[in-house]
């Protein structure tokens, strides 16, 4: 009986400094944390102050006339942050060059591999550990294309049609879809190309084309004085709504909402005064967006 107790005693050891033995050498479960970024999302306010190439407010030319788009749709080819009015562009923390291509001959913004976004969607994030620590005051966007719905007469009828807007320094483009309609272009096209999808009743869908003239695209930049951008670029300038500091301790994602002013950007020759674009006769003359606001969401 006294063997029978030594058995299970020694017995019981064995399992108690086997389990030890387990337990030692089990990997400790890890949480795997996710990387804070700085994520990048648009926001269309046609409310939002109205202003010239030099970030100063503007009213509409005698002889034009303007209306807020209706936006379905948004891209951007570059952006940089910078922490004084002093930085020149490139200089600063450059975050993002979008695709270009020599397909159409000199470079130009590949708009098949650009990415399109709706209000509220996200655009671009990147990790905050990349991102050098810093305060910055202003920041650079060079928009590229845009997609709005437009209001405009025909033969005395009113009409809403779908517009796409390539408002990039020079913009290959393969094909590109308006609404319904896919137009082909195998070719490079400048700053102001534009396609206009009409739904005609009773009738197929018609598309207009246009161009308008160079240097006609409104790019506001308040620090034009010290810091200028390319002439024929898109390269909006805008102030964070507070400095944005980044420290690269940060725990949590901070997320930006580039406020873009939609403030009658949209901008023509009325030839006859009435206020409502009427393509052919009347031509667009401006379709760059009218000032640009970043601001942190908390």
């Amino acid at each position: 009986m006294q063997v029978f107790y030594r058995f299970f005693a020694l017995l019981a050891c064995v399992i108690v400094l086997s389990c030890g033995k387990e337990d030692e050498g089990q990997a400790v479960p890890t949480t795997n944390q996710p990387t804070p970024r700085l994520i990048f999302k648009f926001k269309f306010d046609s409310t939002q102050v109205r202003l010239n190439n030099l970030g100063q407010t503007a009213s509409i030319p005698a002889g034009h006339a303007g209306q807020s788009p209706d936006f379905h749709g948004i891209s951007a080819h570059y952006i940089e942050m910078i922490t004084t009015p002093f930085t020149q562009i490139g200089q600063g923390e450059v975050l993002f060059i979008g695709p270009e291509t020599t397909a159409g001959g000199p470079s130009a913004i590949d708009i098949s591999q650009s990415v399109i976004v709706d209000e509220g969607e996200t655009f671009m994030s990147f990790p905050l550990s990349s991102i050098s620590p810093g305060s910055y005051e202003y920041i650079r966007v060079s928009l590229s294309y845009q997609n709005y719905d437009i209001e405009f007469s025909s033969s005395g009828i009113d009409f809403t049609g779908r517009l796409a807007s390539f408002v990039g320094f020079n913009n290959y483009i393969s094909s590109y879809k308006i609404n319904t309609q896919t137009v082909a272009l195998n070719d490079d096209r400048l700053q102001g190309y534009w396609g206009l999808e009409v739904p005609v009743p009773f009738s197929d869908t018609i598309v207009f084309t246009g161009q308008a003239p160079a240097g006609a695209t409104t790019v506001p930049n308040p620090l034009a004085g010290t810091s200028a951008i390319p002439a024929g670029s898109c390269v909006v300038t805008g102030s964070f709504d507070g400095d944005l500091t980044i420290t690269g301790n940060e725990t949590e994602d901070i997320v930006v909402t580039l406020s873009l002013s939609t403030n009658k950007s949209f901008e023509w020759l009325d030839t006859n005064g009435d206020g409502k674009f009427q393509p052919p006769g009347e031509t667009v003359v401006d379709m760059g967006l009218r000032g640009l606001i970043a601001i942190r969401e908390d």
